[in-house]
């Protein structure tokens, strides 16, 4: 799985040599990254676009199952899954550390520090607001001695 930025996305011939079957474009839209599933019609490729803006305000949270999903079936399948924004920071590596989190298990913390050992992300504020908070919904037991550690100040 990789996470880059616009200029790889619309270059098929890269996509095409590094055995690209699967895009997530985390910056679809008419105003933003405009591609799609016709703009790789030409390649053997499923596409997979959310519509995001990159500022801390946006809720990114509820295309993190969908994105997650995507992204696992097409490792399920022995796929190469790219997956983009603008700069390949923010929005693309925000759905990367949710399908980490989602499908593999991880924390947040953990899947940070997978992701940067490649790859240098920097989610937003907002965004990483919303991974803490999947992160909590993921993890019971964390989120009972956050509870519970709240209780005990009171």
């Amino acid at each position: 799985m990789w996470c880059f930025c616009r200029s790889v996305a619309r270059d098929k011939a890269t996509l095409s040599s590094l055995g690209v079957t699967h895009i997530v474009n985390a910056a679809a839209g008419r105003h933003r990254i405009n591609t799609g599933q016709q703009f790789y019609s030409d390649l053997e490729v499923e596409y997979h676009g959310v519509e995001a803006a990159d500022h801390p305000e946006f809720e990114l949270r509820p295309f993190f199952s969908t994105a997650a999903q995507f992204i696992d079936s097409a490792l399920k399948k022995n796929g190469k899954v790219f997956v983009h924004c603008a700069m390949g920071i923010s929005r693309s590596g925000a759905l990367v550390l949710a399908y980490l989190m989602i499908c593999q298990g991880l924390s947040l913390v953990e899947a940070i520090l997978a992701v940067r050992l490649t790859r240098d992300i920097c989610p937003n504020s907002g965004f990483l607001e919303q991974l803490r908070q999947l992160d909590l919904s993921l993890s019971p037991k964390s989120r009972e001695i956050t509870e519970d550690d709240h209780n005990n100040v009171s």
